[in-house]
């Protein structure tokens, strides 16, 4: 009974930052009974970060056979052998805590360490990826484990860059012969084998059609009406200018969540003029006093293939971005319809991302892109940039495909009596 409170005792004046006295505890727990698990593990411990390498190694082994495979212990006993210049035995230690438990962050750190110590960078890196796999967002990464992580991070990032690099290098005259349209996959399935990045998938968050490619940005072939559209961006763009001017109350945030929703990566936007926008349809219906205010677009528009799926689509709005303003990256509704931009005031520093492709916008040139694959924007400027954005039906939809899509809109807004 008695082992038992002081066993309390020490891990009390542990938890208060009174080694002393906790180490005092443990040896009287270990005087008791002398093959207690934990306080030879303490004391081991205490060994260690003391500089007693042989102590500690004796009292962790003693832990080591008193309770077989706990991971934790025999990472330390690893980090006391490889203070006390014995790497072959600190592998050994290693490895059994893997065997223990393949997932223990403190273990695969260590495993990196040593190799990195051992073996070099390259030996180390794919150690310290796995750690990296396992651990948490770096948000809540351990305060102890912090610095390694970081350090596992940096070499992680530098020899995934070294290797895409290398393999960019090596295949560049091949990717070079590839048609233009392709050239971008190719450097994307290189970052992919590399590690530099992942790959993006389509994900709608409402009607998802499969079995659609998911094509970043669409070939302007696609759309007949491109050519006669951009003929109006001057039109367009002083129907916007003059809406800012007099009708600043019709832009509004385009992020609005209600209270006690989630915002999930919306939080800087949620009620932000940051990102507002003035609609000419949203979800399918017409904003009559907008559209008047907007004559020669509403007209320009009206010559365009839009998607029309009731509840749904078209939205078509004038999108204006603050400046140093960043919309996160997120995914669209669904991939039966595209994303069509009409820039019209775009300064330097603006940027696009859908998936793995980058573009700048061009003012007057149209772009057309799947927005269900993981997109965001950037204004790095001190400028507002805007653009018309509107929905087209995806190109690779025939007839017969779209009035399914709308059965299935029809079918889902009926359910339940809705």
């Amino acid at each position: 009974m008695q082992a038992v409170q002081w066993a309390e005792a020490a891990r009390a004046a542990a938890r208060a930052g009174r080694w002393s006295e906790a180490e005092e505890m443990w040896r009287k727990v270990l005087g008791a009974d002398a093959g207690h698990p934990e306080a030879l593990y303490s004391l081991g411990v205490h060994a260690l970060q003391a500089g007693r390498m042989e102590e500690s190694i004796d009292l962790l082994r003693q832990a080591c056979a008193a309770a077989p495979g706990e991971a934790t212990v025999l990472v330390f006993l690893s980090a006391a052998l490889r203070t006390a210049g014995r790497p072959e035995e600190a592998w050994e230690a290693i490895q059994g805590a893997l065997v223990a438990d393949p997932y223990s962050l403190p273990a695969l750190l260590a495993k990196a360490s040593l190799l990195e110590e051992t073996s070099g960078t390259a030996a180390a890196v794919v150690s310290y990826r796995n750690a990296l796999k396992v651990a948490p967002p770096s948000q809540h990464w351990p305060a102890h484990l912090r610095g390694e992580l970081e350090h596992a991070a940096r070499l992680v990032e530098a020899e995934t860059k070294a290797y895409q690099d290398y393999l960019l290098r090596s295949l560049d005259g091949l990717v070079r012969q590839a048609q233009p349209t392709d050239r971008s996959r190719w450097r994307e399935a290189l970052s992919i084998m590399a590690g530099a990045s992942r790959p993006y998938l389509s994900d709608a968050n409402q009607l998802y059609v499969p079995r659609l490619p998911a094509i970043p940005f669409f070939d302007r072939s696609h759309f007949p009406w491109i050519e006669a559209l951009e003929a109006q961006t001057d039109e367009i763009r002083r129907e916007l200018e003059a809406a800012l001017a007099t009708a600043q109350g019709a832009f509004n945030p385009y992020i609005a969540y209600a209270p006690g929703q989630p915002v999930n990566q919306w939080g800087e936007l949620n009620h932000s003029d940051r990102w507002s926008t003035l609609d000419l349809w949203k979800s399918g219906a017409p904003a009559l006093e907008n559209q008047a205010m907007c004559p020669a677009t509403t007209a320009a528009l009206a010559e365009v293939d839009l998607a029309r799926i009731e509840g749904l689509c078209p939205n078509v709005m004038f999108s204006a971005l603050a400046p140093r303003t960043r919309i996160p990256p997120h995914h669209g509704e669904t991939n039966a319809r595209v994303i069509a931009h009409l820039p019209l005031v775009v300064p330097e520093n603006c940027e696009y991302r859908v998936g793995f492709d980058r573009i700048q916008w061009r003012p007057g040139e149209v772009i057309v892109f799947d927005d269900t694959l993981e997109h965001e924007a950037y204004n790095g400027s001190d400028s507002l940039r805007t653009v018309l954005i509107f929905d087209v039906w995806n190109p690779l939809l025939s007839t017969d495909d779209r009035a399914i899509v709308l059965a299935m809109a029809a079918a889902a807004r009926t359910y339940g009596g809705a």
